[in-house]
């Protein structure tokens, strides 16, 4: 998503000749002044904050088209109205035929434009009496299907809105009858409206290096944000993941569950407690597999309210209890990775060693290395990675040519490699290797002869390629996240170097070894022409270092889907090389700079922990 702030240039760019107005509420109520509007000039756009606690303050209200209204009037109000708050869109439909209406469906996609759609009236065309077509034009930046799933699109939009003059109350106004498919809005308007939410999945069989049948896979949507966002949650869980994540994970919901009364809003307590009844598709659950699935909606809603959901009670159709699930029980049914809070933060200091420091940030204990061949120095690393038990670490060589792999837990001496690149400049050999959710290791191999990603089963044996087959370049970099679903690369062409992220699948093949493929990769961060950093810091959130065209270097979040809130820039920091974030998000991020290894406490500035090392990481 772009950087400009929600609602600054909301309209920039665009031409239009008359827009009908919105209604602004705060808390419910219509602010005073705006119960009567005009029917033309142009109306200034809101600047509001992105947070959800000052959004949910902030309503705008549609208003419906007024008699005589000129076939543009009836465009551009219709296209005002779909940027409101309307829960149905039922004052959108007003600007439509009453066919045009039934058909019309806002839930078969979101189209999101740079700036918004282009309604020129030198695009009209009169197709004859009581008849108009306009051409809606613009940049379109990302698109949200009928699953509510994010992905970027760069380039052009064009779609022609027709209308006839045999529709409102006196049988000849202007109405629209071929709308646009969906909605289409611009980019501070959608970042306005929407917000992503995390649905959790449990990860399949086919998912590589992921916990098993307990560990959660979290799969990003986007909701609206002020419309009954929790029962919006709750259906949009019920439903099933998303296209891209189904091949991978599983749902403890039977097929076909829904509430038993959809029109119903859901309701917290005062207790926040979470009744749910469902129809009878779930009615013969018991109790482990209704316990999962109140587990996927408790670890689904935590972010919706300040405080959380405390408990999920899930009942049948006829209104009998199912199961019971608090907060407190949930991680004993489901493993939420993101909720392991990391001992320690590590880096290479500047003899070569892999050393430790407590991921307290507020520890002022000085790092030391960690115990094992790892930390003493006899082998010179270039950097390493600490397996999420912390019990493990892997290093590459100072050459960047061997990969080793040793325990924390006991001092051994230094074995044969596990693997060996066979690059010749030392760029191009090893990157810094990455540890799955089952105790797996992936590490790229850049050789430009035979660049290769590759898997290795607990840290050893023989390493496995990894087929990478819609992936266009070579892989500098790879993050594995938390639940080993997802693969985040670094990935370098024509000189530039980008993030996606890719689906690891896995299957046993004809013989012992496993058959492993990142299959689907998607930018992560398309607005970025170069990536030099990147780290996983959440179930569908990265930390990424890099520059937009024509910019400077900047640091800031982005989600996995391509999508970027605003907001999320971080403080500066010169010269960043490398950067490091937990899954737990309370943990503050570590960073490689000019500055030496700093890390930057939750509402502080970037703080510098020694003038010498690199490769700072955490766990994973």
């Amino acid at each position: 998503m772009g950087a400009e702030p929600a609602g600054r240039g909301r309209r920039a760019g665009r031409r239009r000749p008359l827009r009908t107005g919105l209604l602004l509420g705060s808390c419910g109520a219509l602010l005073a002044g705006c119960a009567s509007m005009p029917d033309s000039g142009n109306l200034k756009s809101v600047d509001t904050s992105q947070r959800p606690d000052s959004q949910s303050q902030v309503r705008v209200y549609a208003m419906p088209p007024r008699e005589g209204a000129r076939a543009i009037e009836i465009v551009q109000g219709f296209l005002e109205a779909l940027t409101s708050d309307d829960p149905q869109f039922a004052m959108a439909r007003k600007y439509l035929t009453k066919k045009a209406s039934r058909e019309w469906n806002p839930e078969q996609s979101t189209t999101v434009l740079a700036d918004g759609p282009n309604t020129d009236a030198g695009n009209a065309a009169n197709e004859g009496e009581g008849s108009r077509r306009y051409t809606l034009t613009g940049h379109q930046v990302a698109r949200v299907d009928d699953q509510h799933a994010y992905r970027p699109e760069d380039g052009a939009y064009s779609q022609s809105v027709h209308l006839s003059q045999d529709g409102g109350p006196g049988g000849n106004e202007w109405r629209i009858d071929q709308p646009p498919p969906g909605v289409v809005l611009g980019e501070s308007d959608f970042q306005r409206i929407y917000r992503p939410v995390n649905k959790y999945y449990f990860a399949g069989p086919a998912g590589a290096g992921v916990s098993g049948r307990t560990g959660l896979v979290a799969d990003p949507v986007y909701i609206r944000q002020r419309i009954d966002p929790l029962t919006q949650t709750v259906k949009t869980l019920l439903k099933g993941p998303t296209n891209w994540l189904r091949q991978v994970v599983l749902s403890s919901f039977p097929s076909g569950t829904e509430l038993k009364d959809p029109d119903k809003s859901l309701t917290l307590d005062d207790q926040n407690r979470l009744t749910v009844q469902l129809n009878s598709k779930s009615d013969g659950a018991g109790q482990t597999r209704c316990k999962e699935m109140a587990a996927q909606m408790l670890f689904t809603l935590q972010d919706l309210t300040p405080s959380g959901v405390e408990q999920v009670t899930l009942q049948r159709s006829n209104g009998s209890m199912l199961c019971v699930l608090s907060q407190e029980r949930a991680e004993t049914v489901a493993a939420h990775r993101s909720a392991d809070r990391p001992d320690y933060q590590y880096f290479v200091d500047e003899k070569r060693r892999l050393v430790r420091m407590s991921a307290n940030s507020g520890s002022a204990a000085d790092p030391e290395p960690v115990t094992g061949l790892l930390g003493t120095g006899e082998q010179p690393l270039r950097s390493a990675a600490v397996s999420r038990d912390e019990q493990r670490a892997a290093g590459v060589s100072l050459d960047g040519k061997s990969l080793y792999t040793g325990s924390l837990l006991s001092d051994d001496a230094i074995g044969k490699a596990q693997l060996r690149s066979k690059a010749k400049a030392e760029e191009d050999r090893l990157s810094t290797p990455s540890w799955d959710g089952r105790g797996n290791l992936w590490v790229a191999d850049r050789d430009p002869k035979r660049p290769r990603l590759l898997w290795l089963d607990q840290g050893a044996g023989e390493p496995v390629e990894v087929e990478v087959p819609a992936l266009d370049g070579r892989v500098q970099e790879v993050r594995v996240s938390a639940d080993g679903v997802r693969i985040a690369f670094l990935v370098e062409k024509d000189g530039k170097t980008s993030l996606w992220i890719g689906r690891a699948e896995r299957s046993e093949g004809d013989g012992e070894r496993p058959e492993i493929s990142v299959l689907d990769p998607t930018p992560a961060a398309p607005r970025m022409e170069e990536v030099t950093a990147m780290s996983w810091a959440g179930g569908s959130r990265l930390v990424v270092v890099g520059r937009e065209t024509g910019g400077v270097q900047q640091i800031r979040y982005v989600q996995c889907d391509g999508s970027v809130l605003p907001g999320t820039a971080l403080p500066g920091l010169t010269g960043v090389k490398e950067i490091a974030a937990s899954e737990d998000e309370r943990q503050p991020l570590v960073a490689h700079s000019d500055d030496g290894i700093v890390r930057l406490p939750t509402g502080s500035q970037w703080q510098t922990v020694v003038k010498e090392g690199r490769a700072p990481v955490y766990p994973g």
